[in-house]
C-alpha cells in the first residue's frame, strides 16, 4: 500500500455481525489533508454477490437445459415410432390375440419411457401442457409407488383420500413432478427420517384468500395438503423459496428449481399454491386446483386425449416431411388408413422437389418436422406458401411449442411429439374441419 496515496484501491473485505451473520463489502479508504488520518466508506455486496452466484447457477442451468431438451428431442423421435408402430400393430392383433398382451407391454413401457423424457423438458423448462380431466385420486395413486422409493426407509408415507372431491383439469405429467419436488423437498427435510402426509379435500373460500404473494379468488377447489415433520422454513425465507435458483441447501445439494417448477407448474394449471411453516415442527405446501366444470367432465376422452365417439377418417391430399424415417413411415401409414392420400418427403428439399412435379394448390395440409438438415420446418412452410397462401400447416416436434411461436399464426398448428395414432388422425381432423 502506498502510504503517499491519497487514494488506496478498494478492498473486498467480510464483516461478522451477530449470530455468525456475514456481509460482504468494498472498502474504500481516502487519507485526509494535512495529516495522517484515514476516511473509510463501506459498501454493502451482499446483493450483488448474489446477483453473480445466481448469474453464474442460471448459466449452468441454461446449459444443462439445453442438453437435456436435446436428448429429450431426439428421444421423442424414437418413442413417437415405438408407440406408433404399437398402435398400428393393435389395429390387427385385438384382445384375445396372443400377441395383444406382448404389444401392450410395449406400449406401456413407451409410455412409462415418454414420461421420463416429459420430466427432462419440465426440468428444461421446455415441456408442452396437456391438460385433460383427472381425478386427483388416482394420479396420487399412479405415483405413490415412484415416492415411496423416493421417500427412502426411514420416512414413512401416509395418504390421506378426501371423498367425493370433484375432477381437476390438469397434465398428468406435471403434477407428477409437482408431487416428486415436493416429496424430495420434504425427504431433505426430514434427514433423521418422519413422516409425510399428504390429504386430499375439498376447500370453498367465499372471499379472496391470500397464498404467498398471490391473492385467490372465491371458488370451488380440490385441495391437496403435503405435509412433512421436517426442520421448518425460517420466516424471512418463506416469501423467497418459490424463486429460481434460491435455495438454503448447501452447494451442490440443490438446483434452486425444484419449487420454482412447482410454482409454476400450479399457475399455469390455474391453481394456486401455499406454504406454511413452523421451525422444528415442519411444512406443509398447500395446492389449490379449480374443480372442472360438468361441461369439461362430460368430454368422453380416450388415453390418447382424444374424443372416442369421433370420426377421424378423411380424404384430403397432405405433405408429410419428416427425416426420421420411421416416424413419417408410422405417421404416412396411419393417415393412409384413415383415408388421407399422403404425399412423403424426407427433407425440406425433397419436399420442394417434389411440389415441382405435384400441384402445390392441391394440398389441404403440410404436417412438417421443425429441425430438420439443411432447411427448418418453418422455412419450408413459407416457401410452401408462396404458391398456396391458404395452406394449413402442422408443425411436429420434440421442442415445445414456445420455440416456436414466431412462426405461429393464422392456419398453422401445433403435434408435440411423441405422439399416438389417435393423436395424430385426431388433431389433422381438427385442422381440416376448422376447429
Amino acid at each position: 500500500m502506498n502510504s503517499d496515496a491519497r487514494g488506496i484501491a478498494p478492498m473486498e473485505i467480510v464483516l461478522v455481525g451477530n449470530n455468525d451473520q456475514q456481509a460482504v463489502v468494498q472498502m474504500y479508504a481516502r487519507r485526509l489533508e494535512g495529516g495522517a488520518n484515514l476516511m473509510l466508506h463501506f459498501i454493502d455486496l451482499s446483493q450483488q454477490k448474489a446477483l453473480e452466484v445466481q448469474f453464474v447457477q442460471s448459466q449452468k442451468m441454461q446449459a444443462i437445459g439445453q442438453l437435456a431438451g436435446g436428448i429429450a428431442h431426439d428421444f421423442n423421435n424414437l418413442l413417437t415410432a415405438m408407440i406408433g408402430f404399437c398402435d398400428l400393430l393393435l389395429l390387427r392383433h385385438k384382445p384375445g390375440d396372443p400377441s395383444f398382451a406382448d404389444i401392450m407391454q410395449i406400449k406401456q413401457n413407451s409410455n412409462r419411457a415418454s414420461n421420463l423424457v416429459r420430466q427432462l423438458l419440465a426440468f428444461s423448462r421446455q415441456q408442452t401442457l396437456r391438460p385433460r380431466v383427472h381425478d386427483i385420486t388416482d394420479i396420487l395413486s399412479e405415483v405413490t409407488h415412484l415416492l415411496r422409493r423416493l421417500l427412502g426407509a426411514n420416512i414413512e408415507l401416509d395418504l390421506v383420500h378426501g371423498q367425493d372431491l370433484g375432477l381437476v383439469k390438469v397434465d398428468v405429467g406435471q403434477m407428477e413432478q409437482v408431487l416428486v419436488n415436493l416429496a424430495v423437498n420434504a425427504r431433505d427435510a426430514m434427514e433423521d427420517g418422519g413422516k409425510l402426509t399428504i390429504t386430499t379435500s375439498v376447500f370453498s373460500n367465499t372471499q379472496a384468500m391470500k397464498c404467498v404473494s398471490d391473492e385467490m379468488p372465491p371458488g370451488e377447489w380440490v385441495s391437496i395438503a403435503v405435509k412433512d415433520e421436517g426442520h421448518g422454513i425460517d420466516p424471512d425465507n418463506v416469501t423467497r423459496i418459490f424463486e429460481p435458483f434460491f435455495t438454503t441447501k448447501e452447494v451442490g445439494q440443490g438446483t434452486g428449481l425444484g419449487l420454482a417448477t412447482v410454482y409454476g407448474i400450479i399457475r399455469q394449471t390455474d391453481g394456486y399454491l401455499d406454504v406454511k411453516s413452523q421451525i422444528d415442527e415442519g411444512t406443509t405446501f398447500t395446492i389449490y386446483l379449480p374443480i372442472a366444470s360438468e361441461s369439461e367432465a362430460d368430454v368422453d376422452v380416450s388415453e390418447d386425449g382424444v374424443d372416442e365417439n369421433a370420426d377421424l377418417t378423411g380424404t384430403a391430399r397432405l405433405l408429410l416431411v419428416e427425416d426420421e424415417d420411421a416416424v413419417r413411415k408410422f405417421s404416412s401409414r396411419a393417415l393412409t388408413n384413415k383415408g388421407y392420400e399422403v404425399l412423403e418427403a424426407d427433407c425440406a428439399e425433397s419436399a420442394l422437389t417434389l411440389l415441382e412435379k405435384e400441384d402445390a394448390k392441391g394440398l389441404d395440409l403440410l404436417i412438417t418436422d421443425v429441425i430438420m438438415p439443411d432447411m427448418d420446418g418453418p422455412t419450408l412452410a413459407g416457401k410452401i406458401r408462396e404458391k398456396n397462401d391458404k395452406l394449413k400447416i402442422i408443425f411436429i416436434s420434440g421442442y415445445t411449442e414456445e420455440k416456436l411461436k414466431d412462426h405461429m399464426g393464422e392456419n398453422i398448428w401445433f403435434l408435440p411429439k411423441p405422439f399416438t395414432l389417435k393423436q395424430l388422425a385426431g388433431k389433422v381432423k381438427e385442422v381440416l374441419d376448422g376447429a
